[in-house]
């Protein structure tokens, strides 16, 4: 058992939360980090005892461009106050990961200025993937390389060459060494050298017990990435493609089909995929505006508490706010908060209290973080499975019909059931208990004799107050600061939806090409041939790795953005 086997995340993006400027100019240091430790007395309220914060080092704008690896942005402090705010979680039993974006640098990184000042004469010149001096780019450097993504803001390393693995190895010892880190996230993860990830894993394993690392991964077989060679963990996409689609389609086939998959994937083994499950993040629209009906905030957010896996909340999801994707920027879904606006969350909005009664029972109750999983009913409107670990076990039961329901599930012990959310009580009768679940809603059953934590007031579980709430809080998630406008280098090249783009966009409309009269339909005939011949390509691709599942095939025709499958091509080796 390590720490992260018992771990509610909270996920920060801090150059977002803090509101710092979306462009770095290098100038005076701005000490925006320390705002960060009042929201750590909160994160105890909520259940949280782990952090993935990130981009946290010196970049030009959104924060995946590195200038400098050991310096923390300047935009959000200096070292000091990362030292501080690392110390400051570990005092409350908070753990901390960081960011760690090995995929490429920016081009202000010391490595790739060389590479302009010397050329080929350069001892950095190949330190990056496929520089050919006899090309040109965009900046007129006179030379051109691999990127990722397809934009030049961010210069692919060469992961097999020596000096860079010595190197990212290097700023590890650092981190840990100079900021007492626990773990990293690593960024694009999916497109990282093996090899290379297997010498992570190795420098994780001598500079400090149980440190974690954790890895952003689309699609694919997670046990290529997962396993005692690589990572510990990696990103579930799948689960969080489910819970949303599921509910609003109301279809819990889908989540009970990707489920029962990855647990299989993992050798039918409750520690076979430690999976990182979530239902948004700074990459992907708020679950609250994804959600058709906003009452399902409840019973997705009991799934991703109680399915096998480590949960992560996204900062601000706990209030129910919202975020929609822009076609050129990311910003609202990384809006600023104050921590003065939500200080009485947990009292006062019921949203909050849910996912704070979630986090309590993730803590008070060993099954959800270590238990094994068994269905015990599926239906379209309704789902119910058990955790069972050592002679104990939750069982879970949700709802996303506008009408309550009755379940009969089967239990592993006689005796008096109580629902920790709801606080009702029920007798088990020749092993099985029968139990009302309210419309869009849910609970978790454990024996009343093994749960010593305090039950929920309905309020949590009232789903018009969360409506009601929320109508409260999207005001303040759609501040005027927080609307779009293109901007230079707004966000990272995405491969799960919109990709960003890197350079200004001076004119917007001018970005959208005027169709002769009585072309629409040609032009959408043509854009559709386009996403059907980007589809087939990856699938040929993925047909010389290896065996493609029919889930990988679905993987690749439910995605119908041209920029994103675009960037899937690419990212084949």
């Amino acid at each position: 058992m390590a720490w992260y086997d018992e771990a509610v995340f909270y996920h920060i993006y801090p150059l977002g939360m803090l509101g710092a400027p979306k462009e770095n100019s290098y100038g005076e240091v701005v000490h925006r980090l320390p705002q960060l430790h009042p929201w750590l007395e909160h994160l105890q309220k909520i259940g949280v005892n782990a952090i993935y914060i990130g981009p946290l080092f010196e970049s030009v704008g959104h924060g995946y461009e590195t200038t400098d690896y050991k310096k923390l942005d300047s935009r959000l402090g200096d070292n000091e106050d990362l030292k501080n705010f690392v110390s400051e979680c570990h005092k409350k039993g908070i753990r901390v990961i960081f960011d760690g974006v090995f995929n490429h640098t920016g081009r202000d990184f010391f490595a790739f200025k060389d590479l302009q000042a010397n050329r080929e004469h350069s001892r950095y010149k190949d330190w990056y993937c496929n520089v050919n001096f006899g090309g040109n780019n965009e900046y007129n450097d006179g030379f051109c390389y691999e990127n990722w993504g397809g934009y030049n803001l961010l210069v692919k390393l060469n992961q097999r060459n020596p000096e860079v693995k010595d190197y990212i190895a290097d700023v590890i010892h650092f981190w840990v060494r100079e900021f007492d880190v626990d773990g990293i996230r690593l960024d694009a993860a999916d497109v990282l050298d093996f090899d290379f990830m297997k010498n992570l894993r190795a420098v994780a394993n001598e500079v400090k017990p149980e440190f974690w690392l954790m890895g952003e991964v689309i699609h694919g077989d997670y046990n290529r990435w997962v396993n005692e060679g690589t990572l510990h963990s990696v990103t579930n996409y799948q689960l969080h493609k489910g819970l949303y689609s599921g509910h609003n389609d109301h279809n819990y086939f889908e989540i009970a089909h990707t489920v029962k998959r990855l647990y299989e994937m993992g050798g039918n083994r409750p520690d076979g995929l430690k999976l990182y499950n979530f239902v948004d993040n700074h990459d992907v629209e708020r679950i609250y505006t994804k959600l058709n009906n906003k009452a399902h905030y409840t019973p997705v957010h009991i799934l991703m508490y109680t399915l096998p896996g480590v949960p992560s909340l996204y900062y601000g999801s706990e209030f129910g706010i919202e975020g929609k994707k822009e076609k050129w920027s990311d910003d609202s879904l990384r809006p600023e908060l104050k921590y003065e606006d939500y200080k009485d969350a947990v009292n006062t909005n019921p949203c909050t209290k849910l996912i704070a009664a979630l986090g309590q029972a993730r803590h008070k109750i060993p099954a959800l973080s270590y238990g094994d999983f068994r269905e015990l009913q599926l239906q379209n409107r309704n789902y119910a499975f058990s955790r069972n670990y050592k002679g104990t076990s939750a069982v879970v039961a949700v709802n996303n019909d506008d009408n309550d329901c009755t379940m009969n599930l089967h239990v592993e012990q006689e005796g008096e059931y109580i629902g920790v959310l709801s606080g009702q009580k029920v007798h088990s009768n020749n092993y099985s208990i029968n139990v009302n679940v309210k419309a869009n809603g849910g609970d978790i059953w454990v024996l009343a004799k093994d749960y010593d934590g305090a039950t929920v007031v309905s309020e949590a579980l009232d789903t018009a107050k969360i409506a009601a709430e929320n109508a409260k809080t999207k005001e303040r998630a759609e501040k005027p600061e927080a609307k779009v406008e293109p901007k230079k280098a707004e966000t990272k090249a995405e491969v799960k939806e919109e990709p960003k783009k890197p350079e200004p966009v001076k004119a917007p409309k001018a970005e959208k090409k005027q169709e002769p009269a009585g072309n629409d339909k040609q032009s959408e005939e043509f854009e559709k041939g386009v996403i059907a011949g980007l589809q087939e390509a990856i699938i040929a691709i993925m047909e010389k790795n290896g065996p493609v599942t029919d889930q990988m095939r679905n993987d690749v025709y439910n995605n119908t953005h041209h920029d994103s499958l675009v960037t899937w091509v690419k990212s084949f080796r």
